[in-house]
């Protein structure tokens, strides 16, 4: 079962963000707070939206997705960028992961955006070839960038 999270999932987010991240082998870069998640998802102008994948057992959180709205100048519309998305391993194979993504497409789908995006790392071999089994493909030609603690402070002035 797919629903979207409530004030009372931020714990369970939070949980579920470290998880991801140690996962990625980056534990020591998730530094967001319990009080800073609850702020962007439910804050009085919340800048992320997530849905939870609840077992339909035990009616626990297994897994979620993380998102938030982009733009597309090209094509005039808005998108979703999918932050994050994470399964519990012992819930993996159990249709969580396609539930939440299908989930997101509907979304894109009713609210006419028309593009649902994501990052994923490159030697994250049984994720890439899940998201290609649903159609997903890579976008080889862009390369990412990021600006962070002192190079984003001296580039903003701050340093």
């Amino acid at each position: 079962m797919i629903r979207t999270a409530t004030p009372a999932d931020v714990p369970v987010i939070h949980a579920l963000v470290r998880e991801l991240a140690d996962y990625e082998k980056a534990l020591e870069e998730a530094k967001a707070t319990p009080d800073q998640l609850h702020e962007a998802l439910f804050g009085e102008r919340p800048a992320a939206f997530a849905h939870i994948a609840q077992d339909d057992a035990t009616g626990e959180a297994v897994g979620f997705a993380l998102w938030f709205l982009n733009f597309s100048t090209w094509r005039g519309v808005h998108g979703i960028y999918l932050e994050d998305l994470y399964v519990r391993p012992e819930a993996r194979g159990g249709g969580h992961g396609k539930a939440l993504l299908t989930e997101l497409a509907r979304i894109c789908v009713e609210r006419e955006y028309e593009r649902l995006e994501w990052s994923v790392l490159d030697w994250n071999a049984p994720s890439i070839a899940f998201y290609e089994a649903l159609g997903a493909r890579p976008q080889d030609e862009w390369t990412v960038y990021r600006l962070t603690d002192g190079a984003l402070r001296a580039l903003g002035g701050r340093a």
